[in-house]
């Protein structure tokens, strides 16, 4: 048994756009970036199952959509396209909340198109939450990224 040749598979093309927005030789202007972009990468694969097989297909697809996510997002800022920028960038913060380079992604959307405290309280969350599951802190990058936010807050904002 297999699929009629007509058939598409969503996966597929998912993975093929993954693949281009991550390949440096493809400009981004060739990629036709937009809302629906950020859809087609947002679905996990065969979330339920739990067959080695579907665990390790399932890990492999989401590496690659995160990474296509962070990516589309700092294109997207380059473009001043921002509200694209935070969509792609808080879909993949949403698929792995503990995911520094996600959370990198997501504050610098945030800044880049002026809401300084949307960027800050979700670096406290985000800080906050890192250390209640694990016990740890962000990275000094991400630190680096609100340190002037916090200093000009009053009380100094995050302080751990």
């Amino acid at each position: 048994m297999r699929l009629a040749r007509e058939v598409t598979v969503d996966l597929y093309h998912a993975r093929s756009l993954a693949e281009r927005i991550l390949d440096p030789h493809v400009p981004a202007e060739d990629l036709d970036l937009n809302a629906a972009t950020v859809d087609q990468l947002s679905a996990d694969l065969l979330p339920g199952w739990y067959d080695e097989w579907a665990l390790l297909e399932a890990e492999h697809w989401r590496q690659l959509r995160l990474h296509a996510l962070e990516k589309l997002a700092g294109e997207l800022i380059e473009a001043e396209q921002f509200a694209g920028a935070v969509t792609a960038a808080h879909t993949a913060a949403q698929a792995d909340p503990l995911r520094e380079s996600s959370q990198v992604s997501l504050i610098r959307a945030y800044l880049a198109e002026g809401n300084l405290v949307e960027a800050l309280d979700h670096f406290e969350r985000y800080a906050q939450r890192l250390r209640n599951e694990l016990g740890l802190r962000p990275t000094q990058q991400l630190r680096q990224l609100v340190a002037e936010l916090q200093q000009s807050r009053p009380g100094g904002g995050y302080s751990h």
